[in-house]
């Protein structure tokens, strides 16, 4: 798989460097270089395919922020700059990745290793890998559905679904708590994004702020869903469902 890729830094330095690491890495093809979000935007508009994004974000005119909301969805983005305060507002517009700026090619190639990753199960989705639609389907039912991607501190974690207990939602974040691991992985997604990329067979919501695996319920006690030592509240407008899982198991 060959990535077409731009590059978009206001310093000529910072993008030289990444030009030439862009040059030295065999699955990029780098079509363009531009020293603003203007000129970059016009060049957009006139390539019929853009796969890869490397964006500073602080930048005159137009910031790196406020482009990445223009570009078509289909065009990935890793952001790059100097300031680390930025590193939320990168994930809030979904960016692929995060790279601080002085940073190594170690760290550039492991960022573009996770744009393949992206493009590959996209692929694969799709049925452009080879298969027909049917071995598609059963493809990603038997393979991607086994897993998610979540980023978490910078990282792109993979997490296994079987291992999910329960998801709590915080306004804009999530708690997702693996099992036989003390500590929740935090990530930046609201629980109704995440609960649209869970198989309904495997979840199910039983709050506004929780959504539990139905094969890890293991007891229910005064209504609430018990995981331990922590008790799972269930709201009346969820009940009902969780009711009717309940009875299609219960001897």
């Amino acid at each position: 798989m060959v990535l077409n890729c731009i590059i978009v830094d206001d310093e000529p330095l910072a993008l030289q460097l990444l030009e030439t690491y862009v040059n030295k890495t065999p699955f990029l093809n780098l079509v363009g270089t531009f020293s603003n979000a203007v000129k970059a935007m016009n060049k957009l508009n006139t390539l019929s395919k853009v796969d890869l994004l490397f964006l500073d974000i602080q930048m005159p005119e137009l910031s790196g922020l406020e482009f990445s909301k223009m570009i078509s969805p289909q065009t990935r983005i890793i952001f790059t700059t100097a300031f680390s305060q930025y590193a939320i507002d990168s994930y809030k517009v979904n960016a692929l990745d995060y790279l601080l700026k002085p940073f190594s090619y170690a760290d550039f190639l492991n960022a573009c290793n996770k744009a393949v990753q992206w493009f590959e199960i996209k692929q694969r989705a799709e049925g452009k890998d080879g298969s027909t639609p049917a071995e598609s389907v059963a493809s990603q039912q038997n393979n991607s559905k086994d897993f998610i991607y979540v980023k978490s501190d910078y990282k792109l974690i993979q997490i296994p679904l079987k291992s999910i207990l329960y998801i709590e939602g915080l306004k804009d974040y999530v708690k997702i708590h693996i099992e036989n691991q003390d500590r929740p992985i935090l990530s930046m997604i609201t629980l109704k994004s995440l609960e649209e990329k869970l198989p309904s067979m495997l979840f199910i919501r039983v709050h506004r702020s929780f959504i539990v695996q139905k094969a890890k319920i293991k007891m229910i006690d005064h209504g609430r869903i018990v995981f331990g030592k922590e008790y799972i509240p269930v709201s009346d407008s969820y009940k009902d469902a969780l009711q009717k899982y309940l009875d299609s198991k219960t001897i």
